[in-house]
């Protein structure tokens, strides 16, 4: 018994099967074209084609992508040139437009980001790109996702990475920065030295209407200077007598009394 036409027929079929049975991962959408229109999208897992009319045009990763992008030697609308990286993070929401409405979704949307960072950098100042990173971030997000909703590509978030600017521009910020440091620290102090002059004030006006709590004054501040000194002072007479005074009065002062 001849066995080429069994032979033959295996082969056709094998060859059939692999025209017609395709398998797309969880992640992949499948553009199938049949005889050159399109007729919808395929997967995830098994699908089938019709041999010799169905082709499969793209498989689209439906992940989450990042690009990143990078503008050098940028001016901001201060005339500040700097460069900037960021992460642009998109994923493909309509995959038959991003496989049929443009011919290469992942270049475009890099072309877009790095052309939206440029304008973007330039109708901003320096200042508001360093200390406020987050409006950056969301006004990049705002203007690239706004080019690339036309080709079902979503942009989910875009994060500025570094900002860097030329090294004398460095220096005059810093030593700007150091000169408000000191100019608060002098402020600080001045408020400081405001306060002390206040106590001073309301405590001369105490011990000028009250001459015993002066003396008294005088007295305590001798002790504390020379407490741990073991000194001999000597104190003028009528210094001590009017101490002694203070003393006595105080001391006749009963439980009652106060």
């Amino acid at each position: 018994m001849n066995a080429a036409p069994f032979v033959i027929l295996a082969v056709l079929i094998a060859i059939l099967l692999k025209l017609t049975i395709r398998i797309a991962t969880q992640w992949q959408r499948v553009v199938v074209l049949r005889l050159g229109k399109f007729t919808g999208l395929r997967g995830p897992g098994l699908f089938f084609l019709v041999p010799f009319l169905d082709q499969v045009h793209a498989r689209v990763d439906m992940r989450i992508r990042t690009t990143e992008i990078r503008a050098e030697e940028a001016l901001t609308r201060d005339t500040v040139s700097i460069a900037m990286d960021a992460i642009v993070f998109w994923r493909v929401t309509d995959a038959a437009r991003a496989a049929l409405e443009i011919d290469d979704f992942r270049l475009a949307v890099e072309r877009v980001a790095q052309t939206s960072l440029r304008e973007m950098i330039g109708t901003s100042d320096l200042s508001r790109l360093l200390s406020d990173r987050q409006v950056a971030d969301e006004q990049l997000q705002r203007d690239i996702g706004a080019k690339t909703a036309g080709w079902g590509v979503e942009v989910i978030s875009v994060e500025i990475k570094d900002i860097g600017i030329p090294g004398a521009l460095q220096d005059a910020m810093s030593r700007q920065a150091q000169a408000e440091r000191e100019k608060q620290a002098r402020e600080t102090l001045a408020s400081a030295e405001i306060g002390v002059a206040r106590q001073v004030v309301a405590a001369a006006a105490i011990y000028g209407a009250d001459p015993v709590a002066l003396r008294l004054r005088q007295m305590n501040l001798l002790y504390e200077m020379n407490k741990d000194r073991g000194a001999t002072i000597i104190v003028p007479s009528d210094l001590a007598s009017a101490f002694a005074q203070a003393v006595s009065a105080k001391s006749d002062i009963t439980p009652s009394d106060a």
